[in-house]
């Protein structure tokens, strides 16, 4: 489903779901119905993140503490249908509790809420967190979980963004605080008092952040090599293996370094001899890489788009020297290895959306104009010219390369 009919319904339907939601809710309240749990009811816990891959990666923290509050939670994930496999990424939940529902259309996700919900019933899922920001699919799909705790972030006396008031635990979203933080709001505002508005009058220490890492597979390793010297038998155990990633999510391509740069970067790693540059990216991002790859004019370029599952990317960071990378899932999912990763920012800002690693570099020129998207216009921009990432120049970017060359 293209981004723009996902805005469409969230605005058009969303809005008033989530009104008639409100009013129902209200009523049930008042009829003693849908009292929110006490501490020892909660058991089972359902996390919802639906469209973005990066973020479940941010949500970590928040799940285990979950698990350091609540030892026996039993923790769920609701996500769509493509995005599964990044949920199956942590051993935090269980693979038979990842949810999902498809976006290919208005009738399949339709069909696959009405699923969830008598689903979601029959666990029964005693507290949902709503990490979607202010998409009202995500408030309705909470509502629809049957849960008598309901967290999510509320708008309070910001205009507009409007995604009902069911929410029993309604948190304050911070636009200054790194979305790790965010999500640990969510759980911590469970356990705030009665009454404290707005929620959670707490401050979160950053040693509540956990840096995850996925442990080594040397087999998948082997293996993710082997496809790299079938494309370039040249390459060798010992060379330097440099990761672009010149493509962004398709929910915001606003965010790409121009691939001209890029060109230029490529140019200037493969003086080094020992060093080899590999594009990845999904099967979409082919045009650009191969643009790429024949402006370098370089045996030592490997276009790799589209040849690894979500595992095997992990894999190929695990055995890389370093990553450059536009503002997109790819980076968080280096964040779980050990390899250095140099980041692009522009539309967003890192500081809500950096990746959590030791080893990062990040690349934003702080225009006046940005960050031009966020939560308050559903990451929608007029910009049509970026240059918030075009006056990044690629000299920049290999001096701090070079560093690991």
């Amino acid at each position: 489903m293209h981004i723009d009919t996902m805005r469409w319904i969230d605005r058009t339907l969303g809005k008033p779901a989530c009104w008639f939601l409100s009013m129902e809710y209200r009523v049930m309240r008042m009829l003693g119905l849908k009292r929110p749990n006490t501490r020892d009811e909660r058991k089972n816990f359902l996390f919802i993140e639906l469209a973005e891959m990066g973020s479940s990666v941010l949500s970590y923290s928040a799940m285990a503490k979950v698990k350091e509050l609540y030892p026996k939670a039993n923790l769920y994930f609701l996500t769509f249908e493509r995005n599964r496999n990044a949920a199956e990424l942590f051993d935090i939940i269980p693979k038979q509790n990842i949810l999902t529902v498809r976006d290919t259309g208005m009738f399949a996700l339709s069909w696959d809420l009405l699923k969830f919900m008598f689903k979601s019933r029959n666990i029964p899922i005693d507290v949902v967190f709503d990490l979607e920001l202010f998409s009202r699919v995500g408030a309705v799909v909470s509502y629809l979980s049957g849960a008598r705790d309901m967290v999510g972030f509320y708008r309070y006396y910001n205009e507009g963004l409007y995604k009902g008031t069911f929410q029993t635990h309604k948190v304050w979203y911070n636009a200054h605080q790194h979305m790790s933080k965010n999500f640990l709001s969510l759980v911590y505002a469970l356990e705030a008092p009665e009454g404290e508005v707005p929620l959670p009058k707490k401050v979160i220490p950053d040693s509540d952040i956990i840096y995850y890492k996925l442990p080594q597979d040397k087999a998948l390793q082997q293996r993710v090599f082997g496809k790299l010297q079938k494309k370039n038998p040249s390459i060798k155990h010992d060379s330097k293996i440099v990761l672009l990633t010149p493509d962004a999510s398709a929910l915001l391509p606003l965010r790409k370094w121009p691939w001209l740069h890029y060109v230029a970067l490529t140019k200037m790693i493969l003086k080094h001899p020992h060093v080899f540059v590999v594009i990845t990216g999904v099967g979409s991002d082919k045009e650009t890489a191969q643009a790429i790859a024949r402006a370098a004019k370089s045996e030592r370029v490997i276009d790799f788009t589209g040849e690894t599952s979500l595992k095997e990317l992990i894999a190929l960071y695990q055995i890389s020297t370093a990553l450059v990378a536009n503002d997109s899932g790819g980076p968080h999912f280096a964040s779980l290895t050990e390899i250095p990763i140099l980041v692009f920012f522009g539309p967003e800002t890192p500081e809500l959306y950096k990746p959590l690693s030791k080893k990062l570099t990040v690349f934003y020129s702080g225009m006046a104009c940005s960050p031009c998207v966020s939560a308050a216009n559903h990451r929608k921009s007029p910009c049509k010219d970026n240059l918030c990432l075009q006056v990044i120049t690629a000299k920049s970017v290999y001096e701090e390369v070079k560093r690991y060359l």
